[in-house]
């Protein structure tokens, strides 16, 4: 059960076959999901179709809709920025400033490997060619980075398609794979055994004196 905007639903079936992954969903079992809710659906109103199935009750009046470990002010004060920010238009993409982006991608890459084939495996040819490539391949991480969060386009599946062509194709890396660690690091960021970006164990160690107990208690 999760609770989002004061209503409690029952999604224990439903999270088996949610499109984001049943984790994310289960990262929020018993715990109030409003602003994960509100941050990882654009199309509210196709959602709430899912919801209605899924309703159960409601919370009491008496009953606070914010875990205990969160402030309520700063809850309120994160809420108001966020309505501030999509008023102002701040979310809305610039089609022409992802479109430079992507072919910039595509002429670093082309040239990569042109200058390798035209000069030969000479040092410095070598040296430039390398430049070009990893370039190429960190500004595609982050491109791909927007496409996965749905930020260029408005339909999640143009986002997705486009996603799985600069990951999968040019990068050589599942964007499925991606995705579902991805999701689970913005439904609990820096949150300890449910951030993937934080799971490290044992290949590497969180820092801090609560996170390290953690680490060692297991």
């Amino acid at each position: 059960w999760l609770v989002i905007d004061r209503k409690v639903y029952d999604v224990s079936e439903f999270s088996k076959r949610h499109p984001g992954g049943s984790r994310v969903m289960s990262h929020y079992a018993g715990q109030d999901a409003t602003d994960a809710f509100v941050a990882f659906h654009n199309d509210k109103s196709l959602v709430q179709k899912y919801l209605k199935s899924l309703l159960i009750g409601e919370l009491a009046p008496d009953q606070p809709s914010f875990e205990s470990n969160k402030k309520k002010s700063l809850l309120e004060d994160f809420r108001e920025l966020r309505c501030t920010i999509e008023k102002m238009g701040l979310l809305r993409p610039n089609y022409f400033f992802f479109f430079l982006i992507f072919l910039h991608l595509l002429v670093l890459e082309a040239a990569a490997w042109l200058v390798v084939w035209y000069f030969g495996v000479s040092l410095v040819s070598f040296l430039a060619g390398m430049v070009f490539f990893s370039t190429a391949q960190i500004q595609m991480g982050w491109f791909q980075h927007d496409l996965g969060h749905c930020s260029v386009f408005r339909r999640p599946r143009w986002n997705h398609l486009l996603q799985m062509v600069v990951i999968n194709m040019l990068k050589g890396m599942p964007a499925s794979w991606w995705n579902h660690l991805h999701n689970q690091h913005h439904a609990k960021p820096n949150c300890f055994r449910k951030d993937p970006d934080l799971n490290m164990h044992p290949l590497l160690f969180s820092l801090g004196k609560t996170l390290s107990m953690e680490v060692w208690k297991t």
